[in-house]
């Protein structure tokens, strides 16, 4: 086990992130004591993959936006693609720095060990590839995933189970209400809620975030913070403008420190 948690660190870091020989002052300008607040790129992330009950497999990624402030947004298409099939539901809004296990893609359970599902990200005159296959070692379970997000696993955690908003319509300049609320089992008992938003932390317990996942536009929540709470449900209610019309995903994120649940909702703006 102890393998699979340092793999998992290794792979997730995709292109040598996060190994320093690998990289020279000028390709990345992000490493040591240099933050870069904008004007990076975003590299895509491998994180491994699970066996599914019904013998199909499911491949996790995530990415690297090298930017420390500047969110960027990337639509589906040539500079976003994830082959085979060119959109299997990733993102196209990129917050700053590193995030994990943001979307994935099952494969049948005939695919095989060689063939590989690939995302390409091209930002800045940089492409930039994650290519993700059933390579034994990079497979990954709940322990591995609690390890890497909380520094030990509550191997009786359950993730959080949350329901939301159903899908909506609305005209611009109109704004749309958004309701999600998570239940959890209380565990692990330890945990401490941060607030993604500010740094800050925040009350013990369970924790419902909204962001912006997919769309054509700047979407801004309001209000944008985190809701918390210990051993009760919790509800995050927000407000969300836009600026042009188009088809948007916003996605409420449950999160009990160790192993997180999405709801994502599909709002259509006239």
């Amino acid at each position: 086990m102890a393998m699979r948690v340092r793999l998992i660190v290794f792979i997730t870091g995709a292109a040598c992130l996060l190994m320093a020989p690998c990289l020279s002052t000028a390709q990345a300008p992000y490493y040591g004591a240099v933050r870069m607040a904008r004007g990076q790129d975003v590299t895509p992330a491998f994180e491994g993959w699970m066996a599914n009950r019904d013998g199909t497999f499911t491949l996790y990624f995530g990415y690297m936006n090298r930017n420390y402030e500047e969110e960027l947004d990337i639509p589906v298409g040539p500079g976003n693609r994830v082959e085979p099939g060119g959109d299997r539901g990733q993102p196209t809004h990129f917050y700053p720095r590193r995030q994990r296990l943001v979307f994935s893609v099952v494969v049948p359970k005939d695919w095989g060990g060689e063939r590989k599902v690939v995302w390409t990200l091209s930002t800045r005159g940089k492409t930039n590839v994650a290519k993700g296959w059933l390579q034994p070692e990079w497979e990954i379970d709940k322990e591995v995933i609690m390890q890497n997000a909380a520094g030990g696993a509550d191997l009786q955690n359950e993730p959080p189970v949350i329901t939301g908003s159903a899908p909506q319509t609305i005209s611009l300049p109109n704004a749309v209400t958004l309701t999600a609320t998570a239940e959890d089992d209380g565990r692990p008992n330890s945990l401490r809620v941060r607030d993604v938003e500010d740094g800050n932390a925040g009350a013990s317990g369970l924790s419902v975030r909204w962001i912006y996942y997919r769309g054509p536009g700047l979407v801004s929540f309001s209000p944008g913070t985190v809701a918390s709470g210990c051993q009760k449900p919790v509800t995050s209610t927000t407000k969300a403008t836009f600026q042009v019309a188009g088809e948007y995903v916003l996605r409420a994120i449950a999160s009990d420190g160790s192993l997180a649940t999405f709801h994502d909702v599909a709002v259509t703006v006239k």
